[in-house]
């Protein structure tokens, strides 16, 4: 093999990039592991951290109720609301079926140990699961929806509508994390290749605590639903995954050219 070609297909897709991700904890620590594999520099710089709920009452009630069966449904639509549950040490009986908005959702509760009854074949999203639901229940239901703070009440509002009696009760609240001085200002440089957008609150952080993104940086989001939120910030989106979760966000961004080369030797 020369020279020429093993330059345009490396072994590794993403050596070279210094890719930021957004988020930290296990999925950040997994996702910067796949990076690594694939040649890639994370810098984790969590954007967005989560905060108990400030009416913890009412949670604790909801868990409650869900553990003696009230309920015949409960909806998960983030991987963080699973980390609400396993925190609580919540007990999900046999008689209640589990929601996950995605294939995301669906492996943290599997992974923790909870069951997943069912998962939206193809909107990914609050609606879908919603359109779901509806067509699969004709009766009346009891459903628990477990939300972050600023979600949108689309699931409470379609499920009502359509006759099910729905808890809507807020899991956590969703806070910024202001980046250090250094990471900001190798974001302004361009000195980090792109970066990884995972939700709508991470694209408002982006939007606020990177002012001024070089043109060259490519700007990666999860998901149809999450770059039409980060392009009404008016971020750039150069790259959408095709699914709502890492390894095919980490797959959009690997299949580009590195955008420039920036100083990988600097420490």
């Amino acid at each position: 093999m020369n020279t020429t070609s093993w330059q345009s297909q490396p072994a590794k897709p993403l050596t070279g990039w210094r890719v930021l991700v957004p988020r930290g904890g296990p999925w950040g620590d997994g996702v910067a592991a796949t990076l690594r594999v694939q040649g890639a520099t994370p810098v984790i710089a969590p954007l967005i951290n989560f905060a108990p709920s400030t009416d913890q009452a009412t949670l604790e009630q909801a868990l409650a109720d869900l553990g003696a069966g009230v309920f015949d449904w409960l909806t998960v639509t983030s991987a963080t609301t699973v980390d609400v549950l396993y925190a609580y040490r919540a007990q999900i009986p046999a008689t209640t079926r589990v929601a996950a908005v995605g294939e995301t959702t669906a492996a943290a509760l599997t992974a923790v140990g909870y069951k997943v009854d069912l998962v939206p074949d193809d909107d990914n999203s609050a609606a879908g699961m919603a359109d779901q639901l509806i067509a699969l229940e004709a009766e009346p239901r009891d459903v628990l929806t477990l939300r972050s703070e600023i979600a949108k009440p689309v699931l409470t509002e379609r499920l009502t509508e359509a006759g099910h009696r729905v808890r809507s009760v807020v899991a956590y609240r969703t806070v910024g994390v202001p980046v250090t001085d250094k990471i900001a200002e190798d974001v302004r440089s361009g000195r980090i290749n792109a970066i990884l957008i995972t939700s709508g609150s991470v694209a408002e952080q982006v939007r606020e605590q990177f002012p001024e993104i070089p043109a060259t940086t490519v700007l990666a989001a999860i998901g149809p639903r999450t770059a039409h939120d980060a392009r009404k910030l008016g971020l750039p989106v150069d790259v959408v995954a095709a699914e709502q979760t890492a390894a095919a966000l980490i797959g959009a961004v690997s299949a580009l050219a590195l955008p420039h080369a920036s100083d990988e030797t600097v420490p």
